[in-house]
């Protein structure tokens, strides 16, 4: 944690029991795509006392210092991921939820290709597919 400690140093926040805990659950965490439910939950089961309006707090301002980045899925709630180096975009499950990252050399040259055609320049974009998983174990699939 300590090298998270410097990194929140470095963005001018103040490395905070909370906001280290916060950060470190996003690193370690099997889950990419959290709400702030979702990280209150995880710090609750770990013993943390933590109220919700810190775990928002926290998440606005790491996603304010690019740690973070958010999304609206098709359920409307927020959902942060770690902003890590490197484009990729989601394919989203609207019946149960699950979200899958994805990157495809072919989808980013067309878009840019399109771009271009019509007199524009990519600077920076977002592709979510929304679909229906086809897994048996969806909890809530179509029969």
């Amino acid at each position: 944690m300590s090298e998270n400690s410097q990194n929140l140093k470095n963005i001018g926040l103040k490395a905070t029991y909370p906001r280290l805990k916060i950060l470190d659950l996003f690193q370690t965490s099997d889950l990419r795509h959290l709400t702030a439910e979702d990280v209150y939950r995880l710090l609750m089961a770990e013993g943390m006392d933590i109220g919700l309006a810190t775990v928002y707090r926290v998440l606005t301002q790491f996603e304010q210092a690019g740690l973070l980045e958010r999304h609206y899925f098709e359920s409307g709630k927020a959902v942060f991921e770690l902003k890590e180096s490197g484009h990729h975009d989601h394919l989203v499950c609207v019946q149960c939820g699950k979200v899958e990252e994805f990157f495809d050399a072919e989808i980013e040259r067309r878009q840019n290709q399109i771009a271009q055609e019509r007199g524009f320049a990519v600077r920076e974009h977002s592709l979510y597919l929304y679909a229906d998983c086809l897994r048996k174990d969806c909890p809530n699939r179509k029969l």
